[in-house]
């Protein structure tokens, strides 16, 4: 985990890799959380631990990946509402193929399989999308740089 700034506009994030990644998106730039084994368990009880340590710091609390462990991040995410936090999610999934409960519980989405002709977020050519999730509007202008 990690406190990050950029990948949330306008906020600070409480963020989380979670590894065992299925997608194995062409060209990632976190292969390393392809492998289930590394890292550690994010226990409710540590991810509680984490928020009432931070929880004068941050604004929202990121998930980069975990939608394959549905029920978990589920429940995880509503850990962090029930703490008055925002909530996105980073997924190489289209919005379309992120599940509607997980949907449910996030401010935020950030959806789209990494494809590297296109770029990311701040690139006007990339297919990935970041969506305030209650009204569907994207927002990928809040990553372009002047």
């Amino acid at each position: 985990y990690d406190i990050v700034l950029q990948e949330v506009p306008n906020e600070i994030s409480l963020c989380f890799t979670i590894t065992g990644c299925p997608l194995a998106c062409e060209g990632c730039h976190s292969e390393y959380i392809w492998d289930g084994s590394k890292g550690c368990v994010l226990s409710n009880e540590l991810l509680e631990k984490l928020l009432d340590r931070y929880e004068d710091t941050i604004s929202c609390v990121l998930f980069m990946g975990g939608e394959w462990e549905e029920a978990a991040l589920i429940h995880k995410l509503q850990i962090a509402r029930a703490y008055g936090l925002h909530t996105c999610l980073y997924t190489g999934l289209t919005e379309e193929k992120v599940p509607t409960a997980i949907k449910k519980e996030l401010t935020w989405l950030k959806a789209g399989p990494w494809i590297e002709a296109l770029g990311g977020l701040s690139e006007a050519t990339t297919n990935q999308r970041f969506i305030e999730v209650s009204t569907g509007r994207i927002l990928n202008e809040m990553f372009h740089h002047q």
